[in-house]
C-alpha cells in the first residue's frame, strides 16, 4: 500500500503563514495599545489636564506599551541589540505613521473639502482619518518595524554548526611553483 503522508507545505505557504501570524499579533498588540491610549487619554481628561498634554501623555504610555509588545511577542526572534536606538526608532517611525494618518485627513478635509464641501463632514473625516490615513498607517508601521526596528537576526549555518571555524594564516607566505635552485 503507497504512503499517503501529506507533502510538507511549501516555502510560500509557510512564508504567508509566518506573515499571518505576525500581523496578528502585531494587531493585537496595536488594539491593546489603542484601548490604553483612548483610557488613559479620557482619564487625564476628566481629572482636568488640559487636552493636549493629556493626549500626549497618553500616546506616550500607549506607544511604550507597544514597543514592548512588539519587541518581547510579535518580533520576539529578532535582533534585540540596542535598545534605546529601537525605542528611539520606534518613536521616530511611529511619528511619520501618525503623519501620513493626518496627511489623508489634511487631503480630504482641506483639499477635496474645498472643492467638495461633502469632504468636510464628520463622516468623511473618519474614512479619511481613521479607516483610510489609519490603515495606510498601520500598514507603514509594520513594514517598518520589522525592517528596520526589530531587524530579522541572520539564519545560522546548518553546514558549518558543530564545526570549528576555519583559521586562516594571514601572515604565512604561499610556496612558489617553481623551487629555488639558488
Amino acid at each position: 500500500m503507497p504512503e499517503t503522508s501529506p507533502t510538507p507545505p511549501s516555502r510560500l505557504r509557510a512564508k504567508l503563514r509566518a506573515l499571518i501570524r505576525e500581523l496578528s499579533k502585531f494587531g493585537t498588540v496595536g488594539a491593546i495599545s489603542f484601548a490604553i491610549d483612548v483610557a488613559i487619554f479620557n482619564i487625564l481628561l476628566r481629572a482636568g489636564w488640559e487636552t493636549l498634554f493629556a493626549k500626549t501623555v497618553s500616546t506616550i504610555i500607549a506607544t511604550s506599551v507597544a514597543f514592548v509588545g512588539n519587541r518581547f511577542w510579535t518580533w520576539r526572534d529578532r535582533a534585540h541589540d540596542n535598545m534605546a536606538r529601537q525605542y528611539t526608532l520606534f518613536f521616530v517611525l511611529n511619528a511619520v505613521g501618525l503623519g501620513i494618518g493626518l496627511a489623508c485627513l489634511a487631503i480630504s478635509h482641506y483639499g477635496l473639502g474645498s472643492v467638495w464641501p461633502s469632504f468636510q463632514t464628520a463622516l468623511a473625516d473618519n474614512v479619511s482619518g481613521l479607516l483610510i490615513g489609519t490603515g495606510l498607517g498601520t500598514l507603514f508601521r509594520f513594514w517598518s518595524y520589522k525592517r528596520f526596528v526589530f531587524r530579522a537576526t541572520p539564519a545560522p549555518d546548518k553546514a558549518a554548526e558543530g564545526q570549528r571555524p576555519e583559521r586562516h594564516a594571514t601572515n604565512v607566505a604561499t610556496p612558489s611553483p617553481v623551487r629555488d635552485t639558488a
